[in-house]
């Protein structure tokens, strides 16, 4: 549906409340100029003459220019005259000075809307008034918000008020963002009650051993022991996430050859696979082999098969990895992968 066409009743001459406004922003020689310019111009030559500019220096928009818009338009600063290099907060003392000069100074039939304005006015700085009214700022104004109910925004807050002591305090000593928290693969692999024999009697509370990773190549483990299962989970995950640690990975898929681990009885050794070959071990290593973003891996377990010594002698064996580049370091060679020169890379 088109718009109708502009008339010259869409051009009124100005009314006496908009000349008072106008009166008290101008002076009355600028407001006589502005007057004239609008009487020179005729309203019906702006209905059937004016059009909108489609040359290459017209705006893609339509604006008339009244307000100011932070997307597009450059922001109104507050002049340089406005910083006060000498400016400084009023001390306890000065505040109580300028209240004890508003309370001398109150009438006794005053409201209570005097306390309001008061401390509206209140300036809490000592310099230049114009410094703490309308200081000047290098930042830039921030973008409006649409009222669409459709669009869902960020609170400003990125961690987020309802966020949970222990998640602020495990980015906090990690750096990780919530929603990087979020995305970790974690999984706790063992959980077992044990008893603590003291002079006072045993003692109960439930162990928790906790694996943590992001899929490509960093993995940790976790122990918590608490005495509710969902402190101790919370508590293993948690450290299983703070050491977290780099595991190197041949072509993001299996590991650099074979290697060993052992703990107490266990003894272990993991093999690499070609591609397809996929994760054939027990459940815990290939738990693990998940949480680091491990595709192809074969495993051997010998003696015994602790859970908690399996997931710390994995845990040392992909941790003992012997890098091509180190060997070729330490022989005095230069590597070169055979593959990628006589298959374009494409391996």
């Amino acid at each position: 549906m088109k718009p109708a066409p502009p008339t010259p009743a869409n051009y009124p001459p100005y009314t006496a409340s908009e000349l008072a406004a106008l009166s008290s922003r101008y002076t009355p020689s600028q407001l006589a100029a502005i007057q004239a310019g609008e009487s020179s111009i005729s309203p019906s030559d702006l209905a059937t003459q004016a059009t909108i500019r489609q040359d290459p220096m017209s705006l893609p928009y339509l604006d008339d220019f009244a307000t100011i818009r932070p997307v597009i338009d450059h922001p109104a600063r507050a002049p340089e005259s406005n910083y006060d290099a000498n400016l400084r907060f009023k001390t306890e003392d000065e505040l109580a000075s300028d209240l004890a000069t508003w309370v001398e100074d109150l009438p006794d039939d005053a409201d209570p809307v005097e306390w309001m304005r008061f401390a509206d006015t209140l300036r809490l700085t000592v310099g230049k008034e114009e410094a703490e009214r309308h200081p000047r700022s290098a930042l830039a104004p921030p973008i409006p918000r649409l009222a669409d109910p459709s669009i869902r925004y960020e609170s400003e807050d990125a961690d987020g008020d309802d966020a949970e002591p222990a998640i602020k305090r495990l980015m906090k000593q990690t750096g990780y963002q919530r929603d990087q928290i979020r995305r970790f693969r974690t999984k706790v692999l063992v959980q077992k009650r044990v008893v603590n024999v003291t002079r006072l009697g045993k003692i109960g509370s439930l162990y928790f051993l906790a694996v943590a990773g992001n899929g490509r190549g960093l993995l940790g483990i976790g122990e918590g022991k608490s005495d509710e299962a969902e402190g101790g989970k919370h508590q293993a995950i948690g450290k299983a996430i703070r050491n977290m640690v780099p595991i190197p990975r041949y072509e993001d898929r299996t590991i650099f050859g074979d290697v060993k681990g052992k703990v107490g009885a266990v003894e272990l050794e993991l093999m690499s696979r070609p591609p397809g070959f996929g994760i054939r071990c027990q459940q815990h290593i290939f738990e693990m082999c998940r949480c680091a973003g491990i595709s192809d891996l074969a495993a051997r377990s010998t003696r015994a098969r602790n859970p908690m010594n399996t997931i710390k002698a994995t845990m040392q064996a992909l941790l003992s990895q012997r890098l091509p580049e180190d060997i070729a370091r330490a022989r005095g060679k230069k590597l070169v992968d055979v593959r990628k020169v006589y298959y374009a890379g494409r391996v």
